[in-house]
């Protein structure tokens, strides 16, 4: 029995009648392997019908061969080779061997009697005809099964997760126990109310970032500068393994609440570390980069947005799902990679995956808190009779795509508005996705000012019209008021810091953090950016140079407002590339990034990739900065007692100083330390809470490993590390 073809497997043209079939090159044998190891290895990220996600491209169909057509097969297998799995290639030579001949087999090359070798040098037009082979392509119910226990990296917490139960391997079937796997309850939980998340006690870390207005503060002092270098490590818990772990743990009354890979929540005791209860949510396959970012928690209930583009309401006490409400159909490459906020009874969760032409759009929604009805959705991508349409050009609906909102938002209650980052129009590139330079696209590379108990606009702002590098302005929205002035504060990956009036939208100034080229000037009334003339010249398959890369001036790794020395400090990178569109078929199921990229390092860094700096909110001038090779892959999180906390690729975690940036106390974690730090106290101790993460990020991941190779983090260890001062005696 054979899967059916998806909307993102293409066909390509099929052989004309009489036409000899294509010599083979590989054989069947070699053809089966490669299944089973490209559903352990690969299909987390470019899906298990290889139809591509985010930034991984597609693997069958014309989008495949328009780019490999004319390249032979002996270059596809060393590309597999050099670059693949992103993070560090680690398969054997037969395993990449098997992978490449899967890739031309689902891209109709016929096995053989012949065997492929690191030597057979055939053009790949020779061998493949690019009509999409459905067994290959899908694989059999019972092969992915078998992959993901063969060749997936597995595991619960090292059996201290799921009593020791194994939820599967990387891309394969999901394996392994659904629902709650361990069984307890949290004693004397006091429901989380509005006030409480208006006005979050000190002790607590109720939702992302902390607070409504998305500061990663905490008021607490008992960690000072003076005594930052005798925090100790208290204990640490491994956390499952296999995919990106880049988490804020949720932490209220002393509990800690943990989302972990393939969708799994916990909670734990925050002074003992002891599991209270654990639900395997599903599905236990990862799906894209399988990160979750945040989750919410309101009145009994933890809120969690799963991978597959679901949202699930958890009992806090005891683990019980709630209810389980889809948010778009997985079936159309929709997924999740950041939670919700609650506002005022309203679950407010965005949506990633919505690159695919022919798909349903891509949108912010409302939810029940008690129900999990959906009560309203806002579109993202202007389409025919919406607002905002005729800023695609004449691209049909079908080919409208992007638009992601793939970090949680922030919240205004006096104004009673939240505010929400938009990524880019897919593909990639104006010349890809066939827009022009008068086709600004919106919602995409906006701030959206939305009224959340409806999801109607109040107002938006564009901050980069028509983006074509992969430079989005998705990411975290800091709220501030800087005497009568209320702010809103927001910086992409150009490495721009935008400031806004929150409560209309204008423009009030921005400042460029870092080296930039992508844009010639910027119109300091209006913010309204010129890109470089060879940009907005660009032609599918021409390389364009660009200062930030998409690893990002700045990424998802959330700045933080200092409040007591009126300070934004933020986590940048330094690194360059460029960029070359591809053709990309007009069809529903293709559409995705569709570009080529190659990296180098930043003009004037000195190798350095990492920067940590920070600026003035109400000059936005630079206080200061502080540069290293590794880069910084956590948020950064301040205290009241001027001690801010980052880490970096290079497993350092360190304590600095919020005045002048200089290092208080370091440690080296197990691997990358990578995610969201968080402050939380139980009685009258202050802990500091972060975690580490052994792959995944995305091109914050992927871009050092090409300009800075030396810096090898450990290829698991994923865990959740607990820090805090000696106890007084």
């Amino acid at each position: 029995m054979n899967y059916p073809l998806t909307a993102g497997v293409l066909f390509g043209v099929a052989l004309i009648a009489g036409q000899q079939p294509p010599a083979s090159v590989f054989t069947a044998e070699q053809a089966a392997a490669g299944r089973a190891a490209y559903q352990a290895n690969c299909a987390s990220c470019h899906a298990p019908d290889l139809a591509g996600r985010n930034e991984a491209p597609q693997l069958a169909g014309a989008n495949f061969m328009t780019t490999w057509r004319n390249r032979t097969t002996r270059d596809l297998f060393e590309y597999i080779q050099g670059t693949m799995p992103p993070n560090a290639p680690s398969l054997d030579a037969a395993q990449y061997l098997a992978i490449a001949t899967y890739i031309l087999q689902a891209n109709g090359a016929a096995a053989g009697s012949q065997a492929f070798t690191p030597t057979t040098a055939a053009p790949i037009g020779s061998v493949a005809t690019g009509v999409v082979q459905t067994n290959a392509a899908a694989g059999a119910p019972g092969a992915a099964g078998a992959a993901g226990a063969a060749g997936g990296r597995v595991g619960a917490a090292q059996g201290r997760g799921a009593g020791g139960q194994a939820p599967g391997g990387r891309g394969g079937a999901p394996a392994g126990p659904i629902g709650l796997t361990v069984t307890g309850e949290v004693k004397n939980y006091v429901p989380v109310t509005d006030e409480m998340l208006r006005n979050e006690d000190a002790g607590d870390w109720l939702m992302a970032r902390r607070n409504y207005q998305g500061w990663s503060f905490t008021p607490l002092t008992q960690i000072s500068r003076d005594n930052a270098k005798e925090l100790q490590l208290q204990w640490v818990w491994p956390m499952n393994e296999g995919q990106t772990n880049e988490p804020t743990p949720l932490v209220h009354n002393g509990i800690i609440y943990l989302t972990n890979t393939q969708n799994i929540v916990q909670a734990l005791d925050g002074k003992t570390g002891d599991l209270i209860w654990e639900n395997h949510v599903g599905p236990n396959a990862t799906t894209g980069i399988a990160a979750m970012r945040n989750m919410a928690i309101y009145q009994d209930r933890v809120y969690v947005a799963t991978t597959d583009a679901r949202l699930v309401a958890l009992d806090a006490r005891t683990g019980n799902k709630i209810w389980d409400t889809p948010i778009a159909d997985r079936a159309k490459g929709y997924a999740n990679t950041a939670g919700p906020i609650v506002i005022k009874g309203v679950v407010v969760n965005g949506l990633v995956g919505c690159d695919r032409y022919g798909n349903d759009g891509c949108w912010i929604s409302g939810y029940d808190a008690a129900t999990g009805k959906q009560l309203w959705k806002f579109n993202t991508i202007a389409r025919t009779g919406q607002a905002g349409a005729e800023t695609w050009g004449k691209l049909a609906d079908n080919l409208r795509v992007g638009g992601e909102t793939w970090i949680a938002g922030s919240y205004d209650p006096d104004l009673d508005l939240t505010y929400w980052g938009v990524a880019q129009a897919k593909p990639w590139m104006r010349a890809s996705r066939g827009t022009t330079n008068f086709d600004n696209a919106l919602y995409t590379s906006s701030t959206l000012a939305l009224r959340p108990k409806d999801g109607t606009l109040a107002w938006h702002y564009q901050h980069a019209p028509g983006e074509s590098l992969d430079l989005d302005e998705v990411f975290e929205r800091v709220l501030v008021d800087i005497g009568d002035q209320k702010v809103v504060f927001t910086i992409g990956k150009a490495g721009i810091l935008w400031k806004l009036d929150r409560r209309n939208g204008q423009f009030i100034g921005y400042k460029e953090t870092l080296f930039q080229n992508v844009f010639d000037s910027i119109d300091p009334k209006t913010g309204a950016p010129q890109y470089r003339a060879d940009i907005l010249e660009q032609k599918t398959g021409q390389w364009v140079q660009s200062c930030p890369s998409t690893e990002g001036g700045h990424n998802w790794q959330a700045m933080s407002y200092h409040q007591p020395t009126g300070t934004l400090i933020i986590p940048l990178s330094q690194s360059c590339m460029e960029m070359s569109g591809r053709v990309i078929a007009p069809t529903d199921g293709s559409g995705g990034t569709g570009a080529d990229r190659r990296f180098f390092e930043m003009p004037g860094s000195d190798g350095n990739v990492g920067r940590l700096a920070a600026f003035d909110v109400k000059t936005m001038k630079e206080v200061w900065s502080r540069e290293q090779r590794a880069p910084f892959l956590t948020a950064v999180l301040t205290t009241a007692s001027g001690v801010g906390f980052v880490g970096d690729l290079d497993r350092t975690f360190r304590a600095f100083d919020v005045r002048t940036g200089d290092t208080l106390w370091q440690t080296r974690l197990g691997t990358a330390v990578m995610g969201y730090p968080v402050a939380f106290s139980i009685g009258g101790r202050q802990y500091i809470a972060v975690t580490s993460g052994a792959q995944g990020g995305g091109s914050p991941r992927v871009v050092p490993r090409t300009i800075i190779p030396e810096i090898r983090p450990a290829a698991t260890g994923n865990a959740l590390y607990i820090f805090a001062l000696p106890e007084k005696k």
